[in-house]
């Protein structure tokens, strides 16, 4: 099918807004809706299946009404995945932080900020790129800032490729701070550098290995468990029996990443389990949809779960070669 599509009044700078640096808008809809888009100044051309065009068509149509001023690529993406307005209106929950109010960008991530603000342990569990920690972050800064809490506690169970903590240089601090990266950013972003620094200073901000919190209890807290899927059964019971009066507990992992050895069952995929009917405690499952990265990111963990699935459906024996042999 083919639908044509004169934008008027003609606006250059609109047009140059509307098409993005190169034509990168152009592409970006043409990769997520597998259509061909072509143009003359004002004049489009848009060649796909009936559904395709027709939502290509209507995102340049709500694109052109933003265009006054430089679209961002993330709107851009996140129009295509559907997200063109705020899940649950004026009415969603936001969170206050340095850069602003901070939403949900889909009806998942509306719900997981929903249900971190009514509960006090709350999972999220997803993929890659879906908000699970930044959220998380945004939520315990939001917090911190309302002195709802004292303090923020972050951690994360030390499980990478081979590598063990003793491995790496310098003290406690130093040893830890890699594999806690994805929520020192997160912080930076919503905090500012300066503030994190005090709040590290006036221990607002606390670091706390997994394997250390043993025998702690946390009261008035926030306390964000991140990369959650490689913590053991045992640890994961210690962690969340470690949540004291006033505190949150926020659990964050993805279970298609599992680093544990294959012998060992996520303490995740067995908390949703075990947990799943207990009052007070909510699971969120975020999916590729959610994902607001870039677009691939969403491709990317669809095709492997889609691998994945074949690989449940395929034969027992034929099951049982691929693990003794390595292949994937």
């Amino acid at each position: 099918m083919i639908l044509r599509h004169t934008f008027s009044p003609p606006d250059n700078v609109r047009m140059g807004h509307l098409c993005g640096p190169m034509d990168s808008h152009i592409r970006s809809i043409e990769a997520a809706l597998n259509v061909k888009v072509a143009h003359r100044f004002e004049q489009f051309r848009i060649e796909g299946t009936k559904p395709k065009a027709t939502q290509a068509l209507e995102t340049l149509q709500a694109l052109y009404e933003m265009a006054k001023k430089p679209i961002p690529a993330e709107q851009v993406q996140l129009m295509l995945s559907g997200d063109t307005a705020l899940p649950g209106g004026e009415d969603a929950i936001a969170m206050q932080t340095r850069r602003g109010e901070v939403r949900g960008r889909t009806p998942n991530q509306a719900r997981y900020l929903e249900n971190m603000a009514m509960h006090d342990i709350t999972f999220g569990i997803g993929p890659a790129g879906t908000g699970k920690t930044y959220l998380a972050v945004a939520c315990a800064v939001d917090a911190l800032e309302r002195s709802a809490v004292q303090k923020i506690v972050l951690t994360r169970p030390a499980v990478e490729a081979g590598e063990k903590l003793g491995f790496l240089p310098g003290d406690l601090g130093q040893k830890v701070d890699p594999y806690l990266r994805p929520l020192y950013d997160a912080l930076y972003e919503l905090m500012g550098f300066d503030k994190v620094q005090k709040a590290f200073e006036r221990q607002q901000i606390e670091i706390a290995p997994l394997a250390f919190m043993r025998g702690r209890t946390l009261n008035h807290s926030f306390v964000i468990l991140d990369e959650a899927q490689n913590t053991t059964v045992e640890q994961m019971k210690m962690f969340l029996t470690r949540i004291g009066f006033g505190s949150k507990a926020v659990v964050t992992g993805d279970v298609s990443q599992i680093d544990l050895p294959r012998t060992e069952l996520s303490g995740l995929i067995d908390a949703e389990r075990v947990l799943k009917r207990v009052n007070g405690i909510a699971f969120n499952r975020l999916t590729s949809a959610d994902v607001v990265r870039h677009p691939l990111v969403a491709r990317i963990v669809d095709a492997y779960d889609a691998r994945g699935a074949a690989e449940d459906a395929a034969p027992a024996p034929r099951r049982a070669a691929r693990k003794s042999t390595g292949a994937t």
